[in-house]
């Protein structure tokens, strides 16, 4: 989004993606969460619409492959070390081992003090470019949405016929930006899987979606769509401290099954190398091992991590290979419940496309 908001006149945003002058002064960025850069030529049947975009790009996520993290890369322009969040659940430092999840949020935690960097949103309202914020009426006073997309006017829409009338309306003005969100692929192929009816059905209403903006929108108009992160169908389920001994000084779990936090009980090197030698001799090359500090150096989260995004991150980091997940036993049923799932740092999981099309009526 920094590309795109240096096209509307953000002088402080950088152009890394050369998308150049905003042609009007009108810029949309349609986020389909869950729709992987794999999918577009596999499934182009399914998406006319979406195939006939110009592929601008395929981009790989930051890390881990998961909404919380990928949305505020998004819309901050920095990595996770730098914005701090680092996954869908994280351990609240010194909290006594509460858990936070990014996306439902605990008003025990101020959003602007957890993600203290100013947003795109901000930035350029303060230089008097409109920004709006288009999706479901359900997110709008989250801690998630405070915490990342906030100085953006938020306009809450639950269906499609709204979602396009207020995307249309809010980009009459000009210099204008409108961030528009949907998350019906993802729901679908967490629940019944890539690929399945319920999928392919979310994928073609999305096409019907961008089709009715691509007639509707102001001349000039460019329609940009992405993704947060792509999706896998698993196939191979451990669920951790039952018939092994993966949870073996481990105090408490976070992440998500395709990427963990692991907070241990004892805070020393010793115990860290201990429970990734079990985890290996374990698993094998089914996971990679991360310390902490071995993640930061590996630049995991970014070139520079903040000691606040330093001590939100496990102990020990364990990202699962291959279609294997990692389920927590308390959620065991959940989790296991899913077919699919991302997180992890595999090439479908972090690619995401970036389609362009200017409207031309």
């Amino acid at each position: 989004m920094p590309s795109i908001f240096s096209s509307l006149g953000l002088t402080t945003a950088h152009d890394s993606i050369n998308c150049g002058e905003s042609p009007s002064g009108r810029e949309l960025v349609f986020l389909v969460d869950g729709l992987g850069a794999d999918l577009l030529s596999k499934y182009a049947e399914i998406a006319p619409t979406l195939s006939q975009m110009v592929m601008h790009a395929t981009i790989t996520t930051s890390f881990p492959s998961t909404t919380a993290t990928s949305l505020a890369t998004l819309t901050t322009g920095e990595m996770p070390g730098a914005h701090g969040m680092l996954g869908y659940t994280v351990q609240v430092p010194r909290s006594g081992g509460r858990v936070l999840n990014s996306l439902k949020w605990d008003e025990r935690v101020d959003p602007v003090i957890w993600q203290p960097v100013p947003t795109l949103f901000e930035r350029a309202s303060a230089v008097g470019i409109t920004t709006t914020h288009v999706a479901a009426k359900r997110y709008e006073n989250t801690g998630f949405t405070r915490a990342v997309f906030r100085g953006a006017h938020y306009k809450g829409a639950n269906v499609s016929a709204d979602l396009i009338s207020e995307t249309v309306a809010a980009l009459q003005q000009s210099p204008s930006f409108v961030y528009l969100y949907v998350n019906d692929v993802d729901s679908a192929g967490h629940s019944d899987g890539v690929g399945s009816d319920k999928w392919l059905a979310a994928v073609k209403s999305v096409d019907d979606l961008v089709k009715t903006l691509m007639q509707k929108l102001p001349k000039g108009t460019r329609i940009w769509l992405t993704a947060d992160h792509g999706m896998i169908n698993v196939d191979e389920k451990i669920v951790m401290g039952q018939e092994n001994d993966l949870l073996t000084d481990i105090a408490v779990i976070a992440g998500e099954p395709r990427m963990r936090h692991l907070y241990l009980a004892a805070d020393s090197a010793s115990a860290e190398n201990e429970v990734i030698a079990r985890w290996q001799s374990t698993l094998g090359s089914k996971v990679t091992m991360h310390t902490r500090q071995s993640a930061i150096t590996a630049g995991l989260f970014g070139s520079s991590v903040s000691l606040d995004a330093a001590e939100r991150a496990g102990d020990v980091i364990a990202i699962a290979q291959g279609n294997l997940v990692l389920l927590d036993p308390e959620r065991a049923d959940k989790e296991g419940a899913m077919i699919g799932h991302h997180g992890g740092d595999s090439v479908i999981e972090s690619s995401v496309p970036l389609l362009m099309h200017a409207v031309k009526n």
